[in-house]
């Protein structure tokens, strides 16, 4: 049976999006493999990583937005079932990096995957409640057959690349399992 990291992982592919597993020590070069530039992003709300040291422009100006190839944001929540993540809107605008630029890396902990739609929902709901209640929730790049054939990136992003950030310690007790401690 799978676990809930690899049915999530199973289902970004699903849904055309590349997947990296990462660790606070291999994260920069996780982002600077990921990114195409000129990449824009918002501040990373994790403890453990930045983008601080990378080539990612944080807080960019409408113009660096408007010339961006790749937008940087961080996830709220990944659900296991759809491959889908929560975007939250912020107060420095994560959702324009997240959703204007044809390239979209987003970046979420390992422990804010859940198994389905009704945990994120639960997981959200304080968050509701309280009045906080801007958020998309995505599922690989953008797509529409509006028009007729299927088109990718009309509304949003063309190529999606989601980068999982472990503990070192888990990657370390992973990769006993896998055979491996390579970032993925």
């Amino acid at each position: 049976m799978a676990t809930q990291l690899e049915t999530f992982e199973s289902n970004l592919g699903t849904v055309r999006t590349d997947v990296t597993r990462a660790t606070p020590s291999t994260f920069e070069a996780a982002i600077a493999d990921a990114i195409v530039e000129p990449a824009v992003g918002t501040s990373l709300p994790f403890e453990e990583v930045s983008l601080a040291n990378t080539d990612v422009v944080c807080d960019p100006t409408s113009t660096q937005l408007r010339e961006a190839a790749c937008g940087v944001t961080a996830a709220a929540i990944g659900v296991a079932d759809y491959g889908s993540v929560v975007l939250e809107a912020t107060p420095d605008g994560a959702e324009f990096a997240g959703l204007f630029p044809d390239r979209h890396v987003v970046v979420l902990r390992k422990r804010d995957i859940v198994p389905d739609m009704a945990a994120a929902f639960e997981r959200l709901g304080d968050r509701f409640r309280d009045g906080r209640d801007d958020a998309v929730i995505a599922t690989g790049p953008s797509a529409t057959a509006d028009m007729g054939e299927l088109v990718h990136g009309v509304h949003g992003p063309r190529e999606t690349h989601a980068i999982i950030l472990e503990s070192e310690e888990q990657s370390e007790r992973d990769g006993e399992t896998r055979g491996e401690n390579d970032v993925q």
